[in-house]
């Protein structure tokens, strides 16, 4: 059973019975395999090797469009029959001239193709091509525009994002996705102007028509998630290693768009995620920098307040402090963290901003006192907003006992994945293998999973009561009932294997 899986050094920290079982947790075996990566530090290929078999928990901050590699939308765009535009740097749908369907062009146009994936990423930025015609900020945004002509794809989305997520060792995903059900009502809510007061009396008119349009949204999900699972023969003898990954959904409310439209989106969103178990909370996303955010900032929290007021199981990430000095007028680095903490947000997307605030140490205070994580994504921060190495606050938020969680953002358009943000945070930021083992902890102890935890306190590995005798049947009870805690469970003993085998490899070598 599950339950009998940790081992006696584990047991002898918490003072329960030592077993004669395998060790789990060891700190010898830890700190050698701490001494092989630290020897790999500069070497990058040697630390990706050891890093991309280490168990990472979860990734909280997963944009689902966003995960997808430009040539995978490209594929699926081809078999709808999609071709090439006449600039090179997009597609759009059938009918257009033979020598542009997708397939055609890619056969006679190799470096056109290469343009083309260029255009829908940010790969060509990242090495240098094109930098003085565009900041990495601009590529990474507009690349949204150029492969969101394909839409339709979320079962293929879907297996797409659990194969990257099982091959880097990721056993949870928390995917930042709309149904295309809700997305497609949202811009029609109109532009009229909108005050805080106004909140109210829109909320009455709103709801009322909703409530068929969110079953529908549901059934469409269950279509998608269906086809994605059948597609990886899950529940089969045949089922693919992403079978594994288990998927919960944020609904992303879209924040540079006019006052009405921001304001139905935050609706639709936490509509979905009452009504919806898959749905385990609402963010608010699109540029932070973006004129209207910028404008409505304090007018789009209070919408989430008076909404959090009405939808209290509704949990709630939020991207804030996503700007960084020069990038917008010293206002907008304020107040915007602080504000979105006080909006009741549980977590905070990227963060970067934080040093800029007016009482950074007291909001950083108040996130390590109530546990509100911050998600780092490294390679995100550096792209968009040049921020990176020593310029990073996540030294900052560690030093003031702030949870700290990586993730990937949208590895698909950034060409990255969970191990590249590891092999970051340890040679850019200089962090060890037992800080990388927090962190992965991190990321399912503050994952919005339904059910217990493992771990009563996850610093310092102190266990639920029903697992205070980790071979007990209550344990095996708890963790089959709860699957934050089955999962939190199986990082653990994913950390006990990948020590051993590391150990064993290396001995073999020696």
């Amino acid at each position: 059973m599950a339950g009998r899986a940790l081992g006696a050094a584990l047991l002898a920290v918490l003072s329960a019975p030592v077993l004669a079982e395998p060790v789990l947790t060891d700190p010898a075996r830890e700190a050698a395999v701490a001494k092989l990566i630290e020897d790999a530090r500069e070497s990058p290929p040697a630390l990706r090797v050891l890093l991309r078999g280490m168990p990472k928990g979860g990734d909280l901050h997963n944009h689902l469009g966003g995960a997808i590699y430009a040539e995978d939308y490209l594929t699926w765009a081809a078999a709808k029959g999609f071709c090439v535009d006449e600039t090179g740097l997009s597609v759009e749908p059938p009918p257009c001239p033979a020598e542009r369907g997708i397939e055609r062009f890619a056969q006679t146009n190799e470096f056109g193709m290469d343009r083309l994936i260029d255009a829908m990423s940010t790969r060509g930025i990242q090495r240098g091509v094109g930098a003085d015609d565009a900041s990495g900020h601009t590529q990474f945004f507009r690349s949204f525009d150029r492969f969101g002509k394909m839409g339709g794809e979320t079962a293929k989305m879907l297996v797409a994002a659990r194969r990257i997520a099982a091959g880097d060792n990721v056993s949870y995903l928390e995917l930042d996705h709309n149904t295309v059900t809700l997305v497609s009502v949202v811009r029609a809510a109109g532009d009229e102007p909108m005050a805080e007061t106004d909140l109210s009396a829109v909320y009455g008119g709103e709801v009322k028509q909703f409530t068929a349009l969110i079953s529908k949204a549901r059934a469409e999900l269950d279509v998608d998630e269906a086809s994605s699972a059948k597609a990886m023969a899950c529940g089969t003898p045949a089922a693919e290693p992403a079978c594994k990954v288990a998927v919960h959904y944020l609904f992303q409310a879209l924040r540079a768009l006019p006052p009405r439209q921001v304001y139905r989106s935050l609706i639709l969103g936490f509509m979905m995620a009452d009504a919806d178990p898959r749905f385990v909370g609402v963010n608010i996303v699109m540029p932070e920098d973006a004129w209207l955010a910028r404008r409505d900032y304090g007018l789009h929290m209070a919408m989430i307040r008076f909404l959090a007021a009405k939808y209290p199981r509704v949990k709630l990430t939020l991207h804030a402090g996503e700007v960084t000095l020069g990038q917008v007028p010293p206002a907008d680095l304020r107040d915007h963290i602080a504000q979105a903490v006080a909006a009741g947000a549980r977590r905070i997307g990227h963060g970067t901003g934080i040093a800029f605030e007016d009482r950074a140490e007291d909001t950083l205070a108040r996130m390590a006192k109530e546990g509100i994580a911050v998600e780092i994504n490294l390679t995100s921060n550096a792209v968009i907003l040049g921020v990176k190495g020593a310029d990073h606050p996540l030294h900052l938020y560690r030093a003031h006992g702030v949870p700290v969680v990586l993730s990937t953002d949208d590895e698909g358009v950034l060409r990255s994945d969970m191990t590249n943000e590891y092999v970051r945070a340890v040679r850019e930021q200089g962090l060890t293998y037992p800080e990388l083992k927090r962190i992965a902890r991190a990321g399912l102890a503050y994952a919005f999973l339904p059910g217990g935890a493992l771990w009563s306190d996850p610093v310092r590995l102190v266990p639920a009561a029903a697992c205070a005798d980790f071979a007990t049947p209550s344990c095996d009870k708890y963790l089959t009932t709860n699957e934050k805690a089955r999962l939190q469970m199986d990082l653990e003993q994913g950390f006990a294997a990948f020590e051993a085998e590391r150990l064993a490899r290396a001995g073999k070598v020696s």
